[in-house]
């Protein structure tokens, strides 16, 4: 099978989860989605390969799996610390106004004024919402320290989300 050019981790194998052969999978997304409803995840242990999902749910916080063709607890050990991906194009569709967190980084932050506010360089979960983490673009001296703002994902501070574009509009002043 050929490798996707689109994979996309969503998360990593911290351990085994049962007698026969089920894994505990720490989810990079609140969420995920992609691991609860993709039926082909792409393993890089021992070298990056295609797996065929039997059951995916959520259970304490982490997504517990069974794989096609795991048998034992012995097996599932041996994958602990592999990553997990998927390919971008299996991801579930979004309803308007929702967005992957792997869409959202990289992208061009501004507010209002159309000041530069930075780039989107990861996204966290407080428990409430979904957190921005901006970094702004040093101009001048690259030894500068720069701080980063954390800016929660919601309607108040997040005007508008332009992927094409590559560009979000935050209501959020240069000097918070």
């Amino acid at each position: 099978m050929q490798i996707p050019d689109d994979l996309i981790q969503v998360g990593y194998v911290s351990g085994a989860y049962g007698l026969v052969g089920g894994i505990r999978i720490t989810p990079h997304s609140m969420d995920a989605d992609a691991l609860l409803n993709v039926k082909t995840w792409w393993l890089d242990k021992p070298t990056l390969r295609p797996v065929s999902v039997r059951t995916a749910k959520f259970h304490s916080g982490d997504v517990v799996a069974t794989l096609v063709g795991m048998r034992d607890r012995n097996e599932a050990e041996a994958l602990k610390g592999a990553t997990i991906q998927v390919s971008r194009k299996d991801f579930p569709a979004l309803d308007n106004d929702e967005y992957y967190w792997t869409d959202l980084i990289g992208l061009d932050v501004v507010n209002l004024q159309g000041e530069a506010l930075g780039k989107v360089t990861d996204m966290m979960h407080n428990g409430a919402q979904s957190i921005l983490r901006i970094t702004p673009v040093s101009e001048g001296d690259p030894t500068a320290k720069v701080e980063d703002r954390l800016v929660p994902f919601v309607d108040q501070f997040v005007k508008t989300v332009n992927l094409e574009g590559k560009l979000i509009t935050l209501d959020w002043g240069l000097d918070y």
